[in-house]
């Protein structure tokens, strides 16, 4: 193979690719959040209760935020580890990509139905997203460690298994009480969210 190839074959076209998908759903969550208008500016406190009222958007702005954040360094910190790019590895990271690409929707899901009648469908719908998620981490990492570097630090390695093992059972627990308790459900993904934002829950 020559240089050429071989630089072709690397992940950092990959990694380009992905961020730029991470930087366009994570920046598309604050369209949820709706401006004030009409009646609303009449007054300050008009306005005060416009965009107190306007909470649902404001929780999951947060919550989608940061889990898309955490999204973003796990995949960096994955692919630190990996050595080449082989075509079910492009499968594997087109995947997760295309579920992280349904978060903003999912969260202008949520964010309309959490405090009405229809809340029990927007949280399972949005559990449900991130047990999608958590299905394309662990199939992208599964075909990562067929590739990885020769000098992939062990530590690191363990550190992703051990996080990895998490998000499916995590995120379907949250699916699952949904169907009983919509307040639980975010309950859990918060905790989550929470969760991974630990240190030690990465392999950085």
């Amino acid at each position: 193979m020559t240089a050429s190839a071989a630089r072709n074959r690397s992940p950092e076209r990959l990694e380009a690719f992905s961020d730029g998908v991470f930087s366009i759903a994570i920046t598309l969550l604050v369209l949820n959040i709706r401006i004030p208008s009409g009646p609303e500016l009449l007054s300050s406190d008009a306005l005060i209760g416009a965009l107190g009222s306007a909470w649902p958007s404001y929780l999951g702005y947060v919550v989608s935020f940061v889990s898309i954040g955490i999204i973003w360094a796990n995949h960096h910190n994955l692919f630190r580890l990996v050595g080449r790019v082989d075509h079910w590895l492009l499968l594997a990271n087109l995947f997760l990509l295309l579920c992280v690409g349904l978060v903003p929707f999912t969260t202008a899901l949520l964010a309309s139905t959490i405090a009405g009648p229809a809340q029990q469908v927007g949280v399972l719908v949005y559990a449900g997203s991130f047990v999608a998620i958590a299905v394309a981490f662990n199939v992208l990492w599964k075909r990562a460690r067929l590739v990885l570097r020769a000098d992939a630090d062990p530590a690191a390695v363990e550190a992703i298994n051990r996080s990895y093992r998490l998000g499916i059972p995590g995120y379907l627990a949250a699916f699952v009480a949904a169907i009983f308790s919509p307040a639980l459900s975010l309950a859990i993904i918060i905790g989550l969210v929470i969760l991974y934002v630990l240190p030690s829950s990465s392999g950085a």
